[in-house]
């Protein structure tokens, strides 16, 4: 694989006075880019999953806030503070569990607030240019992401993966799959299985489209396969990324990543979690506190646009659960390696 393959797709990106997006509702049928260039519509693709992965919902909702204040009026910096966290707000309201989102319009507000004694007009620059710092910086860190968790990856190694966790899922390269990424360009003779990840298919359309892009050898299973391909050997190492992480370890991700740790921990087969430090939420002491998004009812009752559900059937949809940190071997952060105990050595990555 070229250098360039694992990072040749660009899920969003700033194009002088709007945003870009590769809008992944449509994969892998089509690749369909949206501009947008107001708050509202950052929103709705925040929301609907046209942009997804918790470093890239950071990104969109630092991108969305700044076109959500570049048109307030220049007058006093207090009345601007307060429509600028009237934005804010706003966008956290379109996935709250994710915590990247709340952590990049903290810290743009933070930023702001550094410099309330400059004009507003420049203020809205250094907005920007702060969005666009998030971005790059995003880049780096799951580079280095990977760099760090190939050390982990045998030379011959069948990895299983859930949901999507690449390049589209961030800035670039990804979490999980930077590390998949990295191990291929190294040479490595590795194997993906690939949860397709129900409801909405993040690992047969999205994940499964990257690999298959990198030419890495992989296989799409349903989730419910998992178990057997563990109990018969079949895997090396779970990989996968979190949307949010507690401060003792609990993990937030895509809604069957709980059953796959447990599996794991049952086989004694590793289970890493990949993710930058701004995944990691040290005001929450335990993941019982981690808000869970609940999505429509039609995201269980339909596929692909056919009933596949009596009318009017109720359903539960979390789109994510809980992993408690005992069944979790690792974190892979662009730091290193946390292992246990969490709580301590999380506290030391932030000193």
């Amino acid at each position: 694989m070229s250098n360039n393959t694992a990072t040749a797709i660009q899920s969003i990106e700033w194009r002088e006075d709007h945003v870009r997006i590769l809008d992944q509702t449509y994969l892998p049928g089509r690749e369909v880019y949206s501009d947008i260039r107001d708050v509202g519509r950052m929103w709705e693709a925040i929301k609907k999953l046209r942009v997804r992965g918790a470093p890239a919902i950071g990104i969109a909702a630092a991108y969305g806030f700044y076109l959500g204040i570049k048109e307030l009026p220049e007058n006093s910096f207090q009345s601007f503070f307060i429509e600028v966290e009237r934005v804010a707000e706003y966008l956290e309201t379109a996935r709250p569990t994710a915590v990247n989102l709340h952590w990049a319009l903290d810290r743009l507000k933070t930023t702001i607030q550094a410099h309330k004694d400059k004009d507003i007009a420049e203020i809205k620059d250094i907005v920007l240019k702060t969005a666009k710092t998030i971005h790059d910086e995003d880049k780096r860190t799951c580079k280095k992401i990977g760099e760090e968790g190939v050390k982990l990856v045998g030379k011959k190694s069948k990895i299983l993966t859930h949901c999507n966790t690449g390049s589209l899922a961030t800035g670039q390269y990804g979490t999980a799959l930077s590390v998949i990424f990295h191990a291929h360009e190294e040479g490595k003779d590795i194997h993906v299985w690939v949860d397709e990840t129900r409801p909405l298919l993040q690992g047969s359309r999205l994940t499964a489209w990257e690999l298959k892009n990198a030419e890495i050898p992989m296989k799409l299973i349903t989730d419910s396969t998992a178990g057997s391909l563990i109990r018969r050997g079949d895997v090396d190492m779970a990989l996968v990324g979190a949307d949010r992480v507690a401060a003792n370890g609990d993990v937030a991700n895509k809604i069957g990543t709980y059953p796959l740790a447990v599996l794991a921990h049952e086989n004694d087969i590793p289970f890493y979690v990949a993710v930058p430090l701004s995944t990691i939420d040290m005001e929450l002491d335990n993941g019982d506190d981690i808000p869970i998004e609940e999505r429509e009812d039609d995201e269980i009752t339909q596929f692909n646009g056919s009933e596949v559900a009596p009318k009017k059937t109720e359903t539960y949809n979390p789109a994510f659960d809980v992993t408690p940190h005992k069944y979790v071997t690792g974190f892979i952060t662009e730091k290193g390696l946390v292992e246990p105990p969490f709580n301590e050595n999380f506290e030391k990555l932030f000193e």
